[in-house]
């Protein structure tokens, strides 16, 4: 094994690079403007899409192994082969929620402590790199590109859907070709193109490259205001709540809740979006950990509020679809508490897209700036101080695709990789707790090794218990990205030695 590929850059180096003049960025966000990009991000489509999603499962048109959650394969071999592909979790989504939530607890802590010692931009990918090596910080950097670019597709679609009901109420609609994705796993392909999706993708970047004052400015209104929706559907929608539909609570046993727990695992990813803001932190040593873990016991409180009065209000089976509040609010008649639940959704999906466009633009820049990709992205505007280019090309990347896949297909494929994100994190404390134990820590993880443990074995279990087919997806695009770093960000590495990188890198200048 090539030693090289496991060659680490000290947490110095990585403070010492951000600090360049010509690749610094703008200092303005404090612990409150944090804590909203957080609940900006894990608020989005989650709650408004998969929480119905999630409930209902899927049902699959060709039933195989790929389709089976790679748990009930290793458990039950091709008997796990049947017609839910997905199993829902019925009412038990409320569990799910609660679960996934002290699962990102616990990854959340480990971040906390990596993001007060490593207040860098690059998330985990940085964390990795100064712990594991270059080839695995590679590798997660990889994955995180595909965790931030793929969950705002997901929410670009189900952005599409909520805008299309709301027009609904006032008796227009927007033709099915400019509004829905060109595939869908229900019918197949069609010569469609998600217009709306791909729209506002490429407004928020026109922000984003504006400024991260601006853009936090614009986070924070929208989460007031799609708070605020969540309550009154809560509270309107309480009324209508039948207690019947809670039985059966778990309709497809533990497998189901645990399968639904993999699912709206998506929904809770935006913490980790905060921790890529780091370098336009004032004080990120005290921030960054509030803002990570304020987040989440706020998210995790609104979740699992709406799913159970979702799921009392409506029989769990008929809840999957792009819109299920929405939907759900419509058949109960209450059709101008809809209207502002929608416009609190759309506020929530445009905020989440704008986080997480945040968080991708930031990994690609941290890659590039150590030269593990191309420099351009590494650049920063000479006047907004936020890296154009990274957010540009991140923006067209996310929009298109947007325009051509479905929801479901998606938000499967972006929880293994947060999942996996999540376990590196969790393992990067412990190394780090071992060899450099005096580096001094603004915030630790208490009862360590214990939570980065647990940590790691929860995660896993919600990795398993997504499908085969999700699990092939990832290591295609693992193995994709796997041939580009051996093909150029190896050779063009920061840390390369004379006799690895090009000749017209190691000219004199």
């Amino acid at each position: 094994m090539d030693p090289q590929l496991f060659r680490t850059k000290s947490i110095d180096q990585l403070i010492s690079d951000a600090d360049q003049p010509e690749r610094r960025l703008k200092r303005t966000l404090g612990w409150l403007s944090l804590t909203a990009l957080g609940i900006g991000a894990i608020i989005g489509s989650g709650i408004f899409v998969l929480t119905g999603t999630a409930a209902a499962g899927e049902v699959d048109r060709f039933p195989s192994i790929l389709q089976a959650p790679l748990l009930s394969v290793i458990m039950y071999g091709r008997h796990a082969i049947g017609v839910n592909g997905r199993p829902g979790a019925g009412p038990g989504i409320a569990l799910s929620f609660f679960i996934v939530a002290f699962v990102c607890a616990l990854a959340g802590l480990c971040y906390g402590e990596l993001a007060s010692m490593i207040p860098i931009a690059g998330s985990a990918y940085t964390y990795t790199y100064a712990t594991m090596g270059e080839f695995i910080a590679w590798i997660i950097g990889w994955d995180l590109i595909l965790e931030y670019a793929v969950s705002n597709m997901a929410v670009a679609v189900g952005f599409s859907a909520y805008v299309n009901n709301l027009l609904e109420t006032f008796g227009l609609h927007i033709p099915a070709s400019l509004a829905s994705p060109a595939y869908d796993p229900m019918v197949g392909w069609a010569w469609h193109f998600n217009v709306l999706g791909f729209l506002i993708v490429m407004l928020l970047t026109v922000l984003l490259v504006r400024g991260i004052r601006e853009s936090a400015g614009a986070n924070n209104i929208m989460v007031g205001i799609k708070l605020v929706a969540i309550v009154v559907f809560c509270v309107a929608a309480s009324k209508y709540i039948h207690p019947s539909n809670y039985h059966p609570f778990l309709p497809n046993g533990f497998q189901g809740v645990l399968t639904g727990g993999a699912i709206v695992f998506f929904t809770y990813i935006g913490f980790d979006s905060v921790s890529t803001a780091a370098e336009e932190c004032k004080n990120p040593k005290r921030d960054l950990p509030l803002g990570i873990l304020a987040s989440l016991f706020v998210c995790a409180f609104f979740y699992i509020a709406v799913a159970i009065v979702l799921t009392g209000i409506q029989r769990w089976d008929t809840l999957n679809n792009a819109a299920p509040v929405a939907n759900a609010l419509e058949a109960i008649g209450l059709r101008i508490t809809d209207r502002w639940v929608t416009a609190g959704a759309l506020m929530g999906m445009i905020s989440s897209i704008l986080v997480f466009q945040i968080g991708q633009a930031r990994v690609w820049f941290a890659m590039s700036r150590d030269g593990l990709l191309p420099k351009a992205f590494s650049r920063v505007h000479p006047r907004f101080r936020t890296p154009d280019i990274a957010t540009w090309v991140a923006g067209l990347f996310v929009g298109v695709f947007a325009g051509i896949f479905d929801i479901g297909t998606l938000a499967n494929l972006t929880n293994i990789g947060t999942l996996f994100a999540f376990i590196l994190v969790s393992l990067a404390v412990l190394i780090l707790r071992k060899r450099q134990p005096e580096r001094q820590r603004a915030f630790r993880v208490p009862w360590s090794p214990w939570i980065p443990i647990a940590s790691v074995i929860f995660c896993f279990v919600l990795m398993a218990s997504l499908t085969v087919e999700n699990w092939v997806r990832f290591f295609v695009w693992m193995a994709v990205g796997l041939v580009f770093y051996f093909a150029y960000g190896r050779k063009h590495s920061g840390l390369a030695g004379p006799q690895t990188r090009p000749a017209a890198a190691r000219a004199p200048k």
